[in-house]
C-alpha cells in the first residue's frame, strides 16, 4: 500500500475528531456519529476516505449484548509524523513506532558543535550536513519517546476500563495525559458534551486521579499524584 496523505487527513478538523476518539478505544459508526457535531453522512464519507488512505480499518463485530452485528473501526498503524514549513525548507518525514518500548537510552545530541559564523561556502555546507546528523539523533530520540508514550497510554486505557470503566472519564484523562491541560468549553467540543456534563465527568474522574478545576481549565494535579503514590 502507498503511504497515506497523512497531512490531507489531518487538514480535516472532522477526520482528527474522529482519530482522537478512536485512540481511546474501538468505536462503532453510530457510537462515533455521537462524538462528533455533523451528520451522520458526513461521518461515513469521513471514515470511508481515511479507510481509503489506510489509516483506519472497519470490520463486523457483535456487542455484548444480544443484537445485530455492529461496524467497527480502528486505527490501523502506529506511526510520528514530523514537518517543517518554512520560506527556506520543505520536508517531512514518517517514523514508524515500536510496538512494544524497547531498550531506551542516551543519546548523543550536542548543538553546539554547530557554528553560527562562517567564512565560506564549504564550511556553511559542512556545518548543514552535521546539523542533519542531529536532526537524525533527535528523531531517533523521538521515536523512541513515542513508543513508550503509545506503549504506556495503551496500558492505562486497559487498566482504567478494568478497573472504572468509564468511557468519557478515560477520555478526558487521554486528553489531559497528551496536552497537559484543557478549557471545559475546549473538551466541551471534542466530547460533544454540554459544559456541565464535561465538569460533572471530570469531577467523578478527580476520584481517580487528581484534578485541578479551576477558572474553566482543567489539568492533572501532579503534587497530588506524586503524593498518592507513596
Amino acid at each position: 500500500m502507498s503511504e497515506p496523505d497523512i497531512f490531507y487527513i489531518l487538514g480535516n478538523k472532522v477526520r482528527r475528531d474522529l482519530l482522537s476518539h478512536l485512540t481511546c478505544t474501538e468505536c462503532y459508526f453510530s457510537l462515533l456519529s455521537n462524538k462528533v457535531n455533523v451528520s451522520s453522512t458526513a461521518v461515513s464519507k469521513h471514515l470511508k476516505i481515511m479507510e481509503r488512505e489506510g489509516i483506519i480499518k472497519s470490520y463486523e463485530k457483535e456487542g455484548t449484548f444480544i443484537g445485530p452485528t455492529r461496524k467497527y473501526y480502528q486505527i490501523t498503524f502506529s506511526r510520528t509524523y514530523i514537518a517543517t514549513v518554512t520560506p527556506n525548507l520543505f520536508w517531512y518525514k514518517g517514523l514508524d513506532l515500536h510496538e512494544a518500548p524497547e531498550k531506551l537510552g542516551k543519546y548523543n545530541i550536542n548543538l553546539e558543535e554547530l557554528k553560527l559564523s562562517h567564512d565560506n561556502l564549504t564550511d556553511m555546507i559542512i556545518d548543514f550536513i552535521g546539523s542533519n546528523e542531529q536532526l537524525s539523533r533527535i528523531l531517533d530520540a523521538l521515536k523512541d519517546i513515542e513508543s513508550y508514550r503509545n506503549w504506556l497510554i495503551e496500558e492505562i486505557k486497559d487498566i482504567y476500563l478494568k478497573e472504572i470503566g468509564d468511557m468519557t472519564q478515560l477520555a478526558i484523562l487521554h486528553h489531559l495525559l497528551l496536552y497537559n491541560e484543557a478549557t471545559v468549553d475546549n473538551l466541551s467540543d471534542i466530547l460533544n458534551l454540554k459544559e456541565r456534563e464535561v465538569l460533572k465527568k471530570a469531577e467523578e474522574l478527580n476520584k481517580f486521579v487528581p484534578l485541578i478545576i479551576k477558572d474553566g481549565v482543567i489539568k492533572i494535579d501532579e503534587e497530588a499524584l506524586k503524593k498518592k503514590s507513596q
